[in-house]
């Protein structure tokens, strides 16, 4: 037995049985789930009412579906930037627009991949926490079983084993490569998100305001529209600290009409020009078209799939919204209308080839012109909102997992879960939006790197969902086979297509996510090395004992919460602050903030404790449970709910200790711990009258003290632990934590303005960790 493990055991009290009589359950959370609550399944309730669900539907019309929306404006150019050489070649293009767009949108995005969200959340994260919740495989410390138990951490999963999918979990579990490479990855796809949400405002305002050029190029020169989209991201980005709610109502109805007039325009062209273009259904034509231009076709692909920006903030954005809602507003109105704008296109060019690089605003019929700049100029603008919502969603996931620097998120809806902003990301989004726009002036130029970041995020994703498929879904290999073969391949080929423009600025979110992953993984890793510090050096029962025996020591009045990182055992900053200031409050609570790889955990299962014993300091610990998008709020205040579940655990807690006295005086045999606790057993068997009216004066004496305590008031210690890396530490190691992670830490919000602690009742205490 190791020492942390007798540590442990000194630790954990186990509480006995008599055999053949009712068992007890003592509800000590860090050892067994405290409750569990039935029924409670977090966004589950948006899809309840089909009002909700429609009103729901509206909105994402106005959030998630702009990027994707107003493609048609560039990617017929993007495809053809010199021109189109042969007439037939159109009708290759809008084949493989056609079924890029049913099958990755469509198919994979809103009907597959959508399934698998968290609790409602979605994104890379998402799908990286349910790997890790059914398979061990996560590298985040401070994993329990008993948080397993909470009522949102489990799935519905089909009975039947499959010999591969538990093939494949044993391969992962006992693959410590297997491990880094998911974490790696999945910050790697968070990164690319974040590049898209970049680059999405920069194309898709450059390429609506472009549209000034057609009307006049002498007044509106290349210059002068640069600085108009310069001028409208600022707008745009201001705005978003209004949340998305407001922002998806002010946005729908403008996407609305941009999808019906599309639509029609569409309709419109289609049976004015070329009927014919129908064919193109028929995906001969792709073949046809790779037969005719050979290596120009794979190049060409680069600017195809770009009809399917915005799919990957369309799994982010589904917190936001719901999958009926999504699946709904993409295939009543998105999928439609993108087909006929696209065949309204192709309808035109066939008879116009020549205007391919301004495709867009040259088929919009005279009269329509100008009220189509406008709606196009809007909803470009809104399509920056889908890349900047699901930035939100994701950052906030990935800070909340220990994965991402500390930073401020604001729920801005009251009615609807999972709607933040972040003020810090807002304003450097839109900072590098800026310097995009300036730098490289032209959408050609831009889609080329916007094409990188797109399908490497999207094959990312397929290949989580292979894992989850298998792993967690047990899926049938043969669908699984059918899904890399019509899905993943497609992306793969895509995915060479965009690589091949990786020296014409493609290279930017290749090196931008580099220089996220990067800032990223340095606060991972030490945010691990950290916690794994702490529990070698953490405070014994013994070394308590000591402490709070010693003669200049003293208690006085009062609450005190200690913050830790540490959820067994007391962290060893405690031990330096009681060694320079040897008082302390009458009742103190070690609390950790731990966050699950769930979304939400609910307030009646949040908190967990344990008392440490001697019983007379009144020293507990307390595990404070929180999934990655829950958050403190004002009809939760922190400090009310912890004092009330503590008074509930310390009733729990005396009848079990009552309980044990008396069995161990009897019998003196220590025996399992029990499953249900039966408090009319103990007192109606076990005590008389006077014994019970005894327990129950003495249990009433301890809730005083912890009444009294709060009312005296309460104070929050917070270890603010300075790291370096040790004396024989490599180049490498004292780079990354004495320069890089201390300079990131410097630089950005602090622990107690993310925990939201009361800053005049706060009290910081400095240590030096050598990792």
């Amino acid at each position: 037995m190791t020492k942390d493990e007798k540590t442990s055991k000194n630790e954990e009290e186990e509480y006995p049985v008599i055999k053949g009589k009712t068992k007890l359950r003592r509800h000590d959370s860090l050892d067994i789930e405290s409750t569990n609550v039935k029924g409670h399944h977090g966004h589950g309730s948006k899809d309840t009412s089909w009002a909700i669900v429609l009103s729901l539907a509206f909105q994402s019309l106005g959030v998630i579906y702009g990027d994707i929306g107003t493609s048609p404006l560039y990617v017929y150019a993007s495809t053809f930037p010199k021109g189109i050489k042969d007439n037939k070649d159109i009708l290759g293009v809008l084949s493989l627009i056609y079924y890029t767009i049913t099958l990755l949108p469509l198919i994979k995005y809103v009907f597959i991949v959508l399934w698998a969200n968290d609790n409602g959340k979605g994104g890379t994260f998402a799908l990286y926490s349910l790997l890790c919740r059914h398979s061990k495989v996560g590298l985040l410390p401070s994993t329990q079983i008993e948080d397993q138990q909470v009522s949102n951490y489990q799935l519905k999963l089909p009975s039947n084993q499959l010999g591969l999918s538990l093939k494949l979990k044993k391969f992962l579990e006992n693959s410590i490569v297997s491990k880094y490479i998911l974490l790696i990855v999945t910050m790697l796809s968070t990164s690319l998100v974040i590049g898209d949400g970049v680059l999405t405002p920069s194309i898709s305002v450059l390429s609506a305001v472009s549209g000034l050029k057609a009307a006049s190029k002498s007044v509106f020169t290349e210059g002068r529209v640069v600085w108009i989209s310069v001028a409208i991201l600022i707008l745009l980005f201001s705005v978003q600290r209004f949340g998305t709610d407001k922002v998806g109502y002010s946005f729908a109805p403008i996407v609305s009409v941009w999808f019906i007039m599309n639509a029609g325009i569409g309709l419109y062209n289609f049976i004015k020009y070329d009927p014919t273009v129908i064919k193109a259904v028929n995906p001969l034509h792709i073949i046809q078209y790779f037969t005719r231009n050979g290596k120009q076709a794979w190049v060409s692909l680069g600017g195809v799939v770009l009809c399917v920006t915005g799919t990957e903030a369309l799994f982010a954005d589904v917190g936001h919204f719901s999958v009926k809602s999504i699946q709904v507003s993409m295939s009543v109105v998105v999928y439609p209308a993108l087909m006929l704008t696209y065949t309204g296109q192709a309808s035109y060019l066939r008879l116009h080839q020549d205007n391919v690089t301004n495709a867009f605003y040259n088929s919009i019929p005279g009269p329509l012109y100008w009220p189509m700049f406008v709606i196009a100029v809007l909803s470009a603008i809104i399509a920056s909102q889908a890349m900047i919502s699901g930035t939100f969603s994701i950052i906030q996931q990935s800070l909340a997992l220990g994965c991402f620097p500390r930073v401020s998120v604001v729920h801005t809806s009251d009615k609807f879960e999972g709607q933040v902003y972040i003020p810090e990301v807002n304003y450097v989004i839109m900072t590098a939006s800026v310097i995009v726009t300036l730098a490289f002036r032209t959408t050609e130029k831009i889609g080329n790197a916007y094409g990188i970041a797109v399908v490497l995020a999207e094959a990312i994703t397929s290949s989580f969902m292979i894992l989850v498929m298998l792993v967690i879904w047990k899926t049938n290999i043969i669908f699984v086979i059918v899904y890399v073969c019509c899905i993943v391949s497609v992306e793969m080929v895509y995915l060479t297509s965009v690589l091949y423009k990786f020296p014409h600025g493609g290279f930017f979110p290749i090196a931008f996510a580099c220089l996220l992953l990067s800032i990223m993984y340095i606060w991972n890793y030490v945010y691990r090395k950290k916690y794994y510090y702490e529990v070698e050096n953490k405070v014994s029962p013994e070394t308590l004992r000591e402490i709070t025996s010693q003669s200049n020591f003293c208690r006085i009045p009062g609450l005190a919460i200690f913050y830790s990182e540490l959820v067994h055992g007391i962290p060893p900053i405690f031990e330096h602050y009681v060694g320079n200031v040897p008082a302390l409050q009458s009742v103190v609570v070690f609390a950790s903030i731990k966050s699950l790889p769930i979304s939400t955990v609910p307030a009646e299962e949040r908190f967990l404790f344990r008392r440490v014993n001697p019983r007379e300091l009144y020293v507990f610990r307390c595990v404070v449970r929180y999934g990655y998008t829950d958050a403190r709020n004002d009809d939760e205040p922190f400090e009310r709910l912890l004092v009330e579940r503590l008074k509930e655990f310390m009733r729990d807690d005396f009848w079990i200790h009552v309980n044990k006295t008396q069995i161990e005086q009897r019998s003196g045999d220590v025996v399992e711990m029990a499953e249900e606790p039966n408090h009319d057993y103990i007192n109606d068997n076990e005590n008389d009258g006077e014994t019970k009216k005894a327990n129950e004066e003495e249990m009433e004496r301890e809730i005083e003290v912890i009444e009294k305590a709060s009312r005296v008031g309460i104070v929050h210690l917070m270890g603010e632990p300075e790291v370096m890396s040790n004396k024989g530490a490599g180049l490498g190691k004292r780079i990354v934590i004495d320069l890089a992670y201390n300079f990131i830490k410097k630089n950005l919000r602090q622990t107690d303005k993310t925990l939201d602690i009361p800053r005049k009742r706060l009290l910081k205490v400095g240590m030096t960790y050598e990792l």
